[in-house]
């Protein structure tokens, strides 16, 4: 039996839902899946600047759970961006 998943602490609710190649319509392109916790990562890393450590901290997960999600996060928006695709930002439930 798995272990149960630790809630993360995100504050970032963007007001957009989605970024996509300019031209294409929507209902044309595949798309890549943000969850909200992919998108808090990447605003405390990048927007912020904070470190793995400090960033993990604010998001109460350990710093190896945030290297994990991290590293998920920039091999979908490299996809996304390589392949043409749309970036959809999954909304909290």
């Amino acid at each position: 039996m798995p272990r149960p998943k630790k809630i993360r602490r995100m504050r970032f609710n963007p007001n957009v839902y989605y970024f996509k190649p300019r031209g294409v319509p929507l209902r044309a392109l595949e798309e890549v899946v943000l969850a909200p916790d992919e998108l808090e990562a990447l605003k405390l890393h990048d927007v912020d600047g904070l470190d793995q450590l400090g960033a993990a901290k604010k998001m109460k997960i350990s710093q190896p759970t945030f290297a994990r999600i991290i590293d998920a996060t920039y091999k979908k928006i490299a996809e996304a961006l390589i392949k043409g695709k749309a970036i959809k930002l999954e909304e909290r439930s």
